[in-house]
């Protein structure tokens, strides 16, 4: 008996530190699709490509629509949208003001630098900034929320300049109004 808990000692900590997988699996990729399939928008499914090469469905889905880009970076300690992302911006807003039933989250994000706090708060502060160019160029104030996940939500591992600057974003995520 004493034999059979040393093993279980040795063998149940070893499973569940193997057992445990820290890299995207299949199912949470399909998770991060479907969440454009049920946004609920006119024309939101997808028909790609038609003949003579027009792309046919929302223009959400058009890979090359404004609106297919959906990240706006910050540089560190900034809630300033940068000028190259101005252009991103003004096509949502356009896009929002012109489908009165369309809604967005924005969902501001930063590195793993500073404290929890900060970071919460920081996020926040872009997502905001997100909203206000949003909302000047013609959306409306009920077809925008916005949460802030801080440091943690981070799409880019690592503790480097690259990994930090992807992850000091907002997304810009539609969802159902």
């Amino acid at each position: 008996m004493k034999r059979i808990s040393q093993l279980l000692f040795i063998v149940l900590p070893a499973a569940l530190l193997f057992g445990c997988p820290s890299t995207p699996t299949k199912q949470e990729g399909a998770q991060v699709e479907e969440r454009g399939a049920e946004s609920g928008l006119e024309g939101g499914v997808t028909q790609g490509i038609a003949e003579g090469g027009a792309f046919t469905g929302s223009e959400l889905d058009d890979p090359s629509s404004p609106l297919a880009k959906r990240l706006v970076y910050f540089e560190l300690d900034s809630s300033e949208v940068r000028s190259e992302f101005r252009p991103t911006v003004s096509a949502h807003a356009r896009y929002l003001s012109q489908n009165p039933g369309a809604a967005v989250t924005l969902e501001g994000h930063a590195d793993e630098r500073g404290s929890r706090e900060y970071n919460l708060a920081l996020g926040e502060r872009r997502a905001n900034a997100v909203r206000a160019l949003l909302m000047a160029e013609g959306a409306a104030s009920a077809q925008i929320q916005t949460v802030s996940y801080g440091e943690e939500k981070p799409v880019a591992a690592g503790h480097d300049e690259n990994a930090w600057g992807q992850n000091r974003r907002v997304e810009i995520v539609y969802t159902k109004r």
